[in-house]
């Protein structure tokens, strides 16, 4: 697999989710009464591009991960690679363009449902 080249305003970005994650380790630490999820958090990267291109995105970066793929596309899920880093995870996630249409599509509906009192005590 090529190496993708370096955008500067990708630098740019990046630099500030560093720095930003940081910052938040930082103030939690300062502030130990500000409570965190017990269960982690999890950053997540959407490639967006053609299937195929974001496909072997989550292969390039499984393979910086040290991570082996997950295809679940055949069952009608996503493609994704994952690392975990103590309660953090890394996670890239690849959604196929069929299931993302099947899910428009689902929503597109959604407007026009409204739960009723009934619903809300079921």
């Amino acid at each position: 697999m090529t190496a993708q080249p370096i955008v500067p305003g990708d630098l740019f970005a990046r630099h500030q989710t560093i720095a930003g994650l940081r910052a938040l380790a930082d103030f939690l630490e300062a502030n130990p009464g500000v409570p965190v999820n017990p269960f982690g958090w999890e950053l997540s990267y959407h490639p967006h591009d053609t299937d195929e291109h974001e496909a072997a995105e989550v292969e390039r970066i499984a393979a910086l991960l040290d991570a082996v793929p997950v295809d679940e596309r055949g069952a009608g899920g996503h493609y994704t690679a994952s690392k975990t880093f103590g309660r953090i995870t890394y996670k890239v996630v690849h959604v196929p363009a069929r299931r993302m249409a099947a899910h428009e599509a689902l929503m597109s509906y959604a407007d026009v449902f409204e739960a009723t009192a009934a619903q809300d005590a079921a």
